[in-house]
């Protein structure tokens, strides 16, 4: 495959370097201009910086009222998602889908592929100039049970998989050709400490698996951004595993754009700053592989931490406890202000490291519709997102706004500069 991956080296290039143009002060989103700079939002204070994205679930480009419709998250004053979408394109330039592109809603069976939800979500998401990221080509967990085994129940041949990995991302990649920025290609491979996760695509063909993704992704588009993206990314033995996996691949030419890092973090787990000062270094060593990083799936977790829990597999779950829930009438004061803390110590460490960030996105928009509110422990009520069950913008994102927004004194400094 070496040789291969030399082929793309030329090809990756003119992508990296879209990459770094996409980060110019100058850049317009969505091939629109940059919105109004009175606008307050942290799309339009941080254009300079990194881009701005959410992840939207199938009700809210449904613009769904609710009613018959019961959607299975916890803490939702309602159903009603009307209201979700001109709060998105007005705060967002970049959009990923929750669910609607994962294998088993994408592909369910062999030779069955089901773009509903998938051309529903890009198609609104381009006629409002916003960029958008497919999520996910490769990933172990909702992937369709056909996928890995033959009619007989056994475990498929190396040759077999390889096979139905290109059949699956070719299909797809072409079907959005023109109308997705960018991929997540391979999803969560490896384990905290750093080793490969031991899923049925390691089982058959080894860590190959990865690589091979990218290079089927890049043939079958080579215009578009290719991300690997996990969550644990705070934890250096897994940061440095997956660094030093793709490191020489990156040298050989793999096009691997960049290296996102979920984030969905926990207060609780924040001792001294100890989390945010994780990430930092984390984007060290990203950046020490020869590419940059994104925040691909932040929040929040305001409530306590069952366990010392961390991480996102989805297949991790707890009994419910009411002590495990002390918030069910709303944050106090106390814990608010944490909460807005946090942020703004979060902050400003990402501005130290801005040159090396693409993009910050958040996982899910509001409190009522965040999957956090069950996970790890259903039925929780959690806040851990920008926006609070009413849609209304929290008050610590102003606080975010004010690091970069020039201050009335530094305002009137500037004009007296220029006479």
């Amino acid at each position: 495959m070496t040789n291969k991956f030399r082929l793309v080296v030329v090809l990756f290039s003119v992508i990296a370097a879209e990459v770094v143009s996409a980060q110019s002060p100058l850049r317009s989103e969505g091939g629109q201009c940059c919105l109004n700079s009175a606008e307050n939002t942290l799309r339009e204070a941080f254009r300079d910086y990194w881009y701005t994205g959410v992840s939207v679930n199938q009700w809210q480009v449904e613009a769904d009222k609710g009613g018959a419709n019961a959607f299975d998250v916890t803490g939702f004053v309602s159903n009603d998602q009307t209201s979700d979408w001109p709060i998105i394109v007005k705060n967002f330039n970049w959009v990923v889908a929750e669910n609607c592109m994962k294998c088993e809603v994408i592909h369910p069976k062999e030779g069955v592929y089901d773009f509903t939800l998938a051309d529903q979500f890009v198609n609104k998401a381009k006629a409002a100039g916003l960029k958008v990221q497919g999520h996910c080509l490769i990933w172990h967990s909702q992937c369709a049970p056909w996928f890995h085994y033959d009619d007989k129940g056994n475990l498929v041949s190396p040759e077999v998989l390889k096979q139905r990995m290109r059949e699956h991302i070719y299909t797809i990649v072409s079907h959005f050709k023109g109308r997705i920025d960018a991929w997540d290609v391979v999803n969560e491979a490896f384990e905290d400490d750093g080793s490969p996760r031991q899923s049925l695509f390691y089982q058959i063909l080894g860590t190959d698996y990865i690589p091979l993704a990218f290079q089927y992704a890049h043939e079958a588009d080579p215009s578009i951004l290719l991300f690997y993206n996990d969550f644990s990314m705070n934890k250096a033995t897994k940061v440095k595993g997956v660094a030093d996996f793709f490191r020489p691949l990156i040298k050989q030419g793999l096009p691997v754009t960049a290296i996102g890092m979920q984030g969905h973090m926990i207060l609780e787990d924040n001792v001294d700053n100890s989390v945010i000062k994780q990430y930092e270094q984390s984007i060290e060593t990203i950046a020490s592989a020869g590419v940059p990083t994104f925040f691909s799936e932040l929040d929040l977790s305001a409530l306590p931490n069952p366990y010392g829990f961390s991480g996102a597999n989805v297949s991790d779950k707890f009994a419910y406890r009411p002590e495990m829930d002390p918030y069910k009438d709303g944050l106090t004061k106390e814990q608010e202000a944490k909460v807005g803390q946090f942020w703004v110590d979060f902050y400003k460490m990402l501005l130290r490291h801005h040159q090396d960030i693409l993009r910050v996105n958040f996982w899910c928009l509001n409190d009522a519709n965040s999957w956090r509110n069950d996970f790890p422990i259903k039925g929780r009520t959690d806040y851990a997102t920008l926006f609070d069950r009413q849609n209304q913008v929290k008050s610590f994102v102003q606080e975010l706004i004010n690091l970069v927004k020039p201050q009335p004194t530094e305002q009137k400094k500037n004009k007296k500069n220029k006479k």
